[in-house]
């Protein structure tokens, strides 16, 4: 085998964030009574959310906002879309929308076969994620996902955010992995898969949404089925 360490990112390639969240918005959006405030369209809602949370996540992923900022401003300013101007809604609704979302269990299709395939083909499994070290353990517990990974790297414990290098090379050390024997797996272009090209391992772009890539992966597939042809 030419690879032996297979690096997976988390949100949005095996856990489906998407499916996920707008369920927690669901449960949000009657709880707080959305509707009779002005907020009169969920999808809407929901859209207006996920345009602010992946700005913002941008910013955070640069160092341009802390994260506490982060949690409470992308629905802050999904509300103030839909003219509530309330602080402490937006903060009340963060802390609740975080409790909440770790215990969603959607995946994408085929995630749990291809993770045993590979485990029963002896990969040693991984995980880099970006995500908040408390909320990424309890979705892996959640989905029944823990067994698969031998490491499970955060931000938080590497103390660097994808696509910095230094989480790859922490990453590498923790696994006792060397780069020409190690591939990284993911959806995010610029986190996982130009990060991973700048420390030196090779990729998979799982292209989800059947966008035109616009950073060169070593392969590409299309659903998580298809890294069969791969591994």
């Amino acid at each position: 085998m030419k690879y032996r360490h297979l690096f997976f990112d988390l949100d949005h390639t095996l856990w489906d964030f998407e499916a996920n969240a707008k369920e927690c918005f669901q449960e949000l959006y009657i709880d707080k009574q959305l509707q009779g405030r002005g907020v009169d369209d969920f999808d809407a809602f929901f859209s207006a959310y996920s345009v602010h949370n992946e700005r913002l996540w941008g910013e955070y992923t640069k160092g341009l906002i802390l994260q506490s900022e982060l949690r409470w401003r992308r629905m802050w300013l999904a509300l103030m879309d839909f003219g509530v101007e309330d602080e402490s809604l937006s903060k009340a609704m963060s802390v609740e929308f975080l409790e909440r979302l770790p215990y969603k269990k959607n995946l994408f299709p085929h995630t749990i076969e291809i993770l045993e395939y590979l485990k029963n083909k002896d990969y040693a499994l991984h995980l880099i994620t970006n995500g908040f070290q408390e909320i990424q353990d309890q979705k892996l517990q959640s989905a029944e996902l823990q067994g698969y990974f031998q490491e499970v790297i955060t931000s938080e414990a590497a103390q660097s955010l994808k696509p910095n290098r230094a989480i790859f090379d922490y990453a590498l050390k923790q696994s006792k992995a060397h780069p020409d024997e190690s591939i990284m797996i993911g959806d995010n272009q610029e986190a996982d898969i130009q990060g991973a090209t700048n420390a030196g391992i090779d990729t998979v772009f799982v292209n989800h949404l059947q966008v035109v890539p616009e950073v060169q992966s070593t392969y590409m597939v299309h659903h998580l089925q298809e890294l069969e042809g791969i591994f």
